[in-house]
């Protein structure tokens, strides 16, 4: 090892990369002109990550209403029983997907099949209420 001092090459290679950039006519540092900002590339990876999942299959039911029926009553159901539901005729029908209320609706009949009419999307806090019922 010798005891001289170090020379200061670092500072003068970097001087040398700025002088080559200048002389490219390249304007602010070398590498903002070769990598390019990484917003433009997180937003279109947000796009492609959502577009992987618009394929995932849901299961989206409408439920008219319930009832709580004893095993007696069960057994003695039959062709033609009818079974009254808590649910009021005229109200909302409840639109689940995956088992979760997230909507509800009113049915209509579009050609001979039956629908559902999204009239109000369920909140959070109201996701809550209605399954304490």
């Amino acid at each position: 090892m010798s005891d001289t001092p170090k020379n200061d090459q670092p500072e003068q290679s970097n001087d040398a990369w700025e002088d080559a950039a200048k002389e490219e006519g390249l304007s602010g540092k070398a590498s903002d002109q070769v990598f390019k900002p990484l917003q433009d590339n997180a937003q279109r990876a947000a796009a492609n990550e959502l577009d992987i999942i618009m394929d995932i299959p849901v299961r989206l039911s409408v439920e008219l209403g319930r009832t709580r029926i004893t095993i007696k009553q069960l057994l003695d159901l039959a062709q033609g029983s009818v079974v009254e539901l808590d649910g009021l005729a005229g109200e909302p029908m409840d639109i689940l997907i995956n088992g979760y209320l997230i909507a509800q609706g009113e049915v209509v009949v579009l050609d001979d099949k039956y629908g559902i009419r999204i009239t109000e999307i369920i909140t959070p806090a109201e996701r809550v209420q209605k399954l304490n019922r």
